[in-house]
């Protein structure tokens, strides 16, 4: 594999480290993965040489790119040396709009995936897309969060309203009074991995990741449940600023532990007791404990180097009552995960339910094998399973849990309610 050493970090280092990148390209109308897709790789201090140039398969991958990367110390502690390196890619093909993307963030020993839709190419735009990343939080100079009561007495009504989990959220890309900023709806799933990937490092112990992801979900959902920006007139439910909400920078990549970890935990949130609304899990980007009430990010890495489990995290920034809670009102999921694996043998509505949404599925994958829809797992229908977690980042098992059987009927739910083509 040619590899450009000329951006070692730093000369001084006895060896050079690295990270992955894994590149997918979907057409913005149909949500259907581009196979004809060129991708160009600079990096971003030599802009006009190109490093790597490759195609995507038949799903719309490009598998894996290894790329040079700052060491792993300097995203371990605050430090004036930048912690990832950053890229330049360029995306094409025929009949689509080319877009740029400056700034792709490559931090060292894990893999950043970079989702990008291309839209149809039209006179209004037969300019390129261009796409600056924004620095990530703990390296970037942002407005701290301004503190607000963590939990809203409005919203607590006495009727015990469930917790939904949504399909989509708009979020508003800057300011709440900024009228100019633009409205994005973004998959659920997909604005978790965005912030958390923005406002931590995925190199962090792994329960340092999930305390993140937790407070995130949290804080999410909190904004969600009380229609926080809706009941002030607003017509989103969430902002990119700081200073209000959480770090959401449009178009970055994410990071594949991070994405995984909210795949797997995506419907849990933090509660207290007698409490209906999930908590307002607000972060600052200091040390220890210079944020009163709010989880300190760096704090919380130090905790999971220090062998603390998620939970125990995050009692001790947010209170020793807080717990863990949950909920199957998962939005666009036609029936909830039955609460137990369907593998090889298993029999039943479940089982058929999900091989007629990896039916259609493999229509538009065709990695995904053609199953048969007789509500028997067989061989066929485990191979279906273990190409859609192929495609799709989850552990390649053939098992469905509860992370597979989510992936698989939002996926089915993208491309139904998509145009059948890209062009």
């Amino acid at each position: 594999m040619d590899i450009n050493n000329n951006y070692g970090y730093p000369p001084q280092e006895e060896t050079q480290a690295y990270g992955k990148l894994q590149i997918k390209v979907l057409c913005e109308l149909g949500s259907r993965p581009i196979e004809t897709a060129t991708v160009q790789i600079y990096h971003k201090e030599d802009p006009n040489t190109i490093l790597h140039t490759l195609d995507t398969d038949s799903s719309g991958i490009v598998n894996e790119v290894v790329l040079p990367a700052p060491p792993a110390k300097y995203s371990m502690a605050p430090s004036e040396n930048q912690p990832y390196s950053e890229y330049i890619l360029v995306f094409s093909a025929p009949g689509l709009q080319t877009v740029l993307i400056d700034g792709v963030q490559i931090l060292p020993d894990v893999t950043a995936i970079q989702k990008i839709s291309l839209p149809r190419l039209e006179d209004r735009n037969s300019d390129s897309k261009i796409i600056i990343i924004k620095p990530h939080l703990l390296f970037g100079n942002y407005p701290a969060k301004i503190p607000e009561a963590d939990v809203k007495p409005d919203a607590e009504t006495g009727v015990d309203n469930p917790v939904v989990i949504p399909n989509f959220i708009t979020v508003h890309d800057g300011t709440p009074a900024n009228s100019s900023s633009k409205n994005y709806i973004v998959a659920f799933k997909d604005y978790i991995k965005n912030v958390v990937s923005s406002q931590i490092y995925a190199t962090w112990p792994s329960e340092s990741i999930y305390a993140n992801v937790l407070a995130t979900l949290s804080f999410t959902l909190n904004r969600y449940y009380t229609n926080w920006y809706r009941n002030q007139g607003y017509d989103f439910d969430i902002t990119s600023s700081t200073a209000h909400d959480q770090l959401w920078i449009y178009g970055r990549s994410v990071y594949l532990n991070i994405s995984l970890a909210v795949d797997y935990i995506f419907n849990y949130f933090l509660a207290r007791p007698e409490i209906l609304q999930p908590i307002l899990t607000q972060i600052c980007t200091g040390i220890s404990t210079d944020c009163p009430n709010m989880m300190s990010l760096w704090g919380s890495k130090e905790l999971g180097a220090a062998s603390y489990q998620a939970l125990g995290i995050l009692q001790r920034y947010y209170g020793s009552d807080i717990y863990i809670s949950s909920s199957d009102d998962v939005r666009g999921i036609p029936y909830p995960w039955p609460g137990y694996a369907i593998k090889l043998n298993s029999s039943g509505d479940e089982v058929k339910q999900i091989q007629e949404e990896l039916e259609i599925l493999s229509r538009i994958y065709i990695r995904i094998p053609v199953t048969v829809t007789d509500g028997y797992f067989g061989p066929i229908t485990e191979d279906a399973v273990k190409g859609f977690q192929e495609i799709f980042n989850y552990p390649v098992t053939g098992i469905i849990d509860a992370a597979t059987w989510y992936g698989i009927s939002q996926q089915y739910g993208s491309i139904l309610s998509g145009r059948d083509i890209c062009l």
